[in-house]
């Protein structure tokens, strides 16, 4: 197994919850229509678009597509320490996306097929995907259109190739949006992230800021309905999307970290993200460091 797709020990059966308030009926059609005319809409207007345009459109779409199938977002500033578990230094409503002069390479958490949509919906950036989704109908025109950058996960010999595509997209001051842990976890626990795509952010000089994804409902406990992991199809992750009475995804944009290697970027990353959720990785030797 390549490093930079490594497994998860998660599975549906072990899990991931059932919703502890579901959805009517009539919700979860109106949810599912609404979800199948929005990509609809996304194919046409992917063929329309590019540039800045083209993500400033991603990010309108990746809205509307959340709404319909029933996800609030809520985005707020975070801080993160490496001796305890962090809070949210603000919240409340979220803005439209998050605004940034420079490029920046975004790196989060994993949990669902819904993170690369949260993701684009609160910052413009380019999301790195694994290659397969480019043979897949409809979603590779999604993609296509989003302009994502196709990642060989399980090929060690194109890395160097994909890390150099995600500079130059650095260099030309477009953010980068990447999972370094390589796959996905149900939210209860956290994998490693790879050091992989942060050679990226040092070889084009972008900073990097880490991303914490929680997913609850409403405004009570969290939830892993939305995971997508194992054995899961992305249809039974849909309809379990879809039956939550009110999913929220908690979007904590924390301080972004520097560092003179990629494995210590890597480390401090995956701290801060790991301090906001409260899923503490070891105490590696970057972060006693900066303890």
């Amino acid at each position: 197994m390549s490093p930079w797709f490594p497994s998860s020990p998660c599975t549906t059966a072990r899990c991931v919850d059932v919703p502890m308030r579901a959805a009517g009926p009539l919700r979860r059609a109106l949810r599912a229509l609404a979800a199948v005319l929005v990509v609809l809409a996304g194919v046409l207007v992917a063929r329309l678009t590019w540039g800045t345009a083209r993500r400033r459109v991603t990010a309108l779409w990746s809205r509307a597509l959340l709404r319909a199938l029933g996800v609030r977002v809520e985005v707020r500033q975070g801080f993160a320490f490496f001796a305890g578990a962090a809070g949210a230094a603000a919240s409340g409503a979220p803005g439209p996306e998050a605004p940034e002069p420079e490029a920046r390479l975004v790196v989060a958490n994993h949990i669902s097929w819904l993170d690369p949509l949260v993701v684009a919906a609160t910052m413009p950036c380019r999301l790195v995907a694994k290659r397969e989704v480019g043979s897949w109908p409809v979603v590779r025109g999604l993609a296509g259109g989003a302009g994502a950058l196709p990642i060989a996960r399980d090929s060690l010999h194109g890395l160097p190739g994909a890390v150099a595509s995600i500079a130059d997209v650095l260099r030309s001051g477009e953010s980068v949006a990447a999972f370094p842990e390589g796959t996905t976890w149900c939210g209860r626990g956290s994998g490693t992230f790879k050091p992989a795509v942060f050679q990226a952010a040092l070889d084009a000089g972008a900073r990097v800021t880490p991303v914490a994804l929680v997913y609850r409902e409403s405004s009570g406990p969290r939830t892993t309905a939305p995971a997508y992991v194992g054995d899961d199809t992305l249809v039974a992750s849909l309809l379990r999307v879809i039956a939550v009475r009110r999913l929220v995804v908690e979007v904590t944009v924390l301080p972004p970290v520097t560092a003179s290697s990629r494995r210590e970027l890597a480390d401090l990353a995956e701290a801060a993200v790991a301090s906001a959720t409260g899923r503490l990785p070891a105490l590696r030797p970057a972060l006693a460091a900066s303890a």
